[in-house]
């Protein structure tokens, strides 16, 4: 059963916390990961075991996940003539079309409703559970993310966010549909980046994609009007000429701030 120990800033502040031991890590093998993963255009023959698949998607799913709503769905493309299908969709890019797996990353932002039953059930459950995890998902939850019907909550949310923003920190957004697709995609790539980090754990390589054809795959995958196509990824052994080059980056300076 999940537990929830929910702290608010004051007691975060003045309690006298005691260290808690994290499991052991091995950062070297966790950079080398980090450092060998590429993305790679073009595989071999050689099939990826299902074992494999399914504890990267596992992995994925262990990601972060804003307020733990995790609106997010892993769509495994199994069928040969889907998976065709979904090639020629990603606009036949060779990371496609010679994939031996293809995984489609969905943003469910319409899914937030059920998740978050979902997760006062599960905590209801729980006699252990706290009384601020409830009161999070049963009420603030629900003032975070509710559109209202036909959206007209949105410019009452705004105007009072804004005027309790004068005097406090105040969260600004979700408002409208917009950011709320934007909040699903970011907790879904998160998903993802897990994923093609297990991936190449496992000794096997990926390429994300997005250049695809959204509203075709969302109909190859049976998904609903809101549902969002973050990404696609295929899975295979890197071939030759599979890595276009060395990895380039901008020099840290220009993306790493300090303050």
């Amino acid at each position: 059963m999940v537990k929830v120990k929910v702290f608010d800033s004051t007691e975060a502040r003045s309690s006298k916390r005691k260290p808690l031991e994290a499991p052991k890590t091995d950062a070297a093998a966790f950079y080398e990961v980090v450092e060998s993963r590429r993305s790679v255009r073009v595989y071999t023959d050689e099939p990826v075991p299902e074992p494999v698949m399914r504890r990267a998607m596992d992995a994925a799913l262990l990601a972060p996940s804003s307020s733990n709503l995790q609106v997010w769905e892993i769509h495994w493309v199994r069928s040969n003539e889907k998976k065709e299908k979904l090639a020629k969709y990603c606009l036949g890019q060779p990371a496609a079309v010679t994939a031996q797996e293809i995984v489609v990353f969905v943003a469910r932002p319409d899914r937030w409703k059920t998740n978050n039953e979902h997760m006062l059930s599960i905590l209801k459950a729980n006699p252990d559970a706290p009384a601020k995890a409830l009161q999070y998902f049963g009420t603030i939850t629900k003032l975070i993310y509710s559109q209202g019907p036909f959206g007209m909550f949105r410019p009452f949310k705004y105007l009072w966010f804004s005027l309790r923003g004068i005097q406090k920190p105040t969260p600004r957004e979700p408002i409208h549909l917009g950011q709320m697709a934007t909040w699903a995609h970011k907790t879904t790539a998160l998903a993802a980046e897990n994923f093609m980090l297990a991936v190449r754990a496992e000794g096997f390589d990926s390429c994300p994609m997005e250049g695809l054809d959204s509203k075709r795959v969302k109909s190859l995958l049976g998904l609903p009007r809101r549902a969002g196509i973050t990404m696609a990824v295929s899975v295979g052994k890197r071939a030759e000429g599979g890595v276009y080059g060395p990895r380039f980056r901008f020099d840290s300076k220009r993306a790493i701030h300090e303050h």
